[in-house]
């Protein structure tokens, strides 16, 4: 049987507007602290920038090099305003396939406000979404996947408690200034030709080439593309005209 497209981010917005959870980003006092904090220096860094607090937001992750960049949308397209180190992340290069193989996912997510977690035990963090629809097409298991503080990872992106901070207020204003969800990708390397050549014969080359499509959308465009699942496979193709990012 076909298996129909689905687009990673209708998934969620239609989940959130059946529970009527929407407009809501969760909070705690803890956190409202922490935002409040580092509020001021990111609005500074990012004016400097030609850039908004509390403008779209875009995030990458890469495992091998151990960087997430965060990009911030101004106009039509999105800037680079922050390289920040991945403190820590376990397992090796390749997607997470099971609960407890210890390996940080890879692929295409979304984080609508209820994957926001203010009162994480590592600090502060939020939920990527694994699985997603293409992990659950393949049988993969595994829950509460995050990006968090603490610089401990056990299958997830672990980054300092001060790093953590800014992202998450990064996260955290975007969403309570009306972006539905911010997308996470998920990389092994910086997928350019030459690099991804280096791993022809590794066994996870085919999956890679898929995510080099969703790398080079971005890398034209300087914009997310719109994700569907079909047949096993990421189809990228472009957003529908006015769609939030």
């Amino acid at each position: 049987m076909r298996q129909p497209s689905v687009p990673l981010g209708v998934l969620v917005l239609g989940w959130l507007v059946s529970c009527g959870l929407a407009a809501e980003v969760p909070s705690s006092p803890q956190a409202q602290q922490i935002v409040a904090s580092v509020a001021p220096r990111l609005e500074q860094a990012l004016q400097a920038r030609g850039l908004r607090y509390g403008a779209p937001i875009f995030v990458r992750l890469f495992k091998a090099s151990r960087e997430l960049e965060v990009w911030v949308q101004k106009r039509t397209t999105f800037h680079l305003f922050r390289i920040y180190p991945i403190c820590a992340v376990s397992g090796d290069l390749g997607p997470k396939q099971e609960e407890g193989d210890l390996q940080a996912p890879e692929g295409f997510y979304v984080v609508p406000p209820e994957r926001m977690n203010p009162e994480s035990h590592y600090y502060l963090a939020f939920d990527l979404g694994y699985p997603n629809t293409y992990d659950q097409a393949y049988g993969r298991t595994g829950s509460a996947l995050m990006i968090h503080g603490n610089c401990i990872s056990a299958g997830c992106y672990a980054m300092t408690d001060a790093d953590m901070a800014d992202i998450y207020a990064l996260a955290d204003a975007a969403l309570r200034q009306g972006q539905p969800f911010f997308e996470v990708h998920a990389f092994p390397f910086r997928m350019s030709s030459r690099t991804l050549r280096r791993f022809r014969h590794a066994i996870w080359y085919p999956f890679w080439v898929n995510l080099k499509e969703g790398y080079d959308y971005f890398a034209r465009l300087r914009r997310p593309p719109q994700v569907v699942v079909r047949e096993q496979r990421y189809l990228v193709t472009t957003p529908p005209r006015g769609r939030l990012p």
